[in-house]
């Protein structure tokens, strides 16, 4: 359980380079960044700002290379890399710019897939994934493939997907990257809904400022380092 005192995600002088000598790029230089469960981030900078490193670590897809990543109370960064993959396994849920579905597969097949991965039994597999369809507005395309889906029907079975684990926290790259503006608010508008209504925590990289809004709070990022916070519109 977590607390006010505790919070789901503590990051304190976070720092990642590549290269050695005179070739080597800080890509994060000190990152200081608490996330409370139940917190809607989102995430912003330039391009080489740090964001998509800083996401990769919190999503266990990479190491940093010095400081602290606490995870309800776990200090992430002293874990092993099969550690760190049970954790992403258990804990978190990505979705991507891409959809990165199964073109050949069904919806109900590509929802199933992170639960095929833990050993769930065929049954509760398919109820599983299709009670996460419906959590996102998909009952009845169960049996379609991406091909025979619309670009925002694809992404609401790459969230399915996400959710099917039950995750604690959601990690969102650019999610309405590929999607024109319906299709786009309709995807925030069913974040905003995980968020308020079912509790996830989410964090989401966008260089969309009106898609930061309907986060609570907003992260920018310059050179490595936090810059500032903006939290319900208001700057600080």
């Amino acid at each position: 359980m977590t607390t006010n005192d505790a919070p789901l995600i503590e990051l304190a002088g976070l720092t990642k380079s590549y290269g050695e000598g005179a070739a080597q790029i800080m890509a994060l230089n000190g990152v200081d960044l608490r996330v409370d469960e139940g917190d809607f981030v989102a995430i912003m900078g330039p391009s080489g700002s740090g964001k998509s490193t800083v996401m990769n670590i919190l999503g266990c897809l990479d190491v940093p290379t010095d400081g602290t990543y606490i995870f309800r109370g776990v200090h992430v960064e002293n874990l092993t890399s099969r550690q760190r993959t049970l954790l992403r396994r258990y804990f978190l849920g990505f979705i991507f710019q891409g959809f990165n579905l199964l073109a050949r597969t069904s919806a109900l097949e590509n929802v199933e897939l992170p639960l095929l991965y833990r050993g769930v039994p065929k049954e509760e597999r398919h109820e599983r994934a299709k009670a996460a369809l419906a959590q996102v507005g998909l009952t009845g395309w169960e049996k379609h493939t991406p091909a025979e889906l619309s670009g925002g029907q694809q992404q609401r079975v790459a969230i399915a997907r996400a959710l099917v684990t039950n995750p604690t926290l959601l990690l969102a790259d650019e999610p309405t990257g590929n999607l024109d503006t319906k299709r786009g608010r309709e995807i925030m508008d069913l974040l905003t809904s995980l968020n308020r209504d079912r509790g996830k925590t989410v964090l989401m990289v966008t260089h969309d400022q009106d898609l930061a809004k309907y986060a609570h709070r907003t992260v920018r990022f310059v050179d490595g380092v936090v810059e500032r916070v903006e939290r319900n519109g208001e700057k600080g």
